[in-house]
């Protein structure tokens, strides 16, 4: 669900920060292709995102059940305003668990 309470799809996969090993995003399906990652503040049972449904369909996407590239991961903080950094030892930042 989006902030606002209007649901924006069924989410699919967490991604985590491989330096914390902290839930940073979410895959949601929000269409008839692919999934959107949608950054995500607690875990509960209805997940509600911190951005409204037009943000988080218009990040980038990835396939259903696909894996996030390593080269897009900038671009999916960036959509969001957020800051990327590589891990320390320049490892990528999002696993997928």
């Amino acid at each position: 669900m989006d902030r606002d309470g209007s649901k924006i799809g069924s989410m699919e996969a967490v991604y985590f920060d491989t330096s914390t090993e902290q839930p940073v995003f979410i895959t949601v399906k929000v269409g008839l292709i692919g999934s959107s990652l949608s950054p995500l503040p607690m875990p509960s049972y209805r997940v509600r995102v911190t951005v409204d449904k037009k943000l988080a369909k218009d990040a980038p996407s990835i396939e259903t059940d696909g894996q996030l590239e390593a080269a897009m991961e900038p671009a999916v903080f960036e959509h969001y305003g957020l800051v990327y950094m590589q891990g320390a030892s320049g490892e990528r930042r999002l696993g997928r668990r």
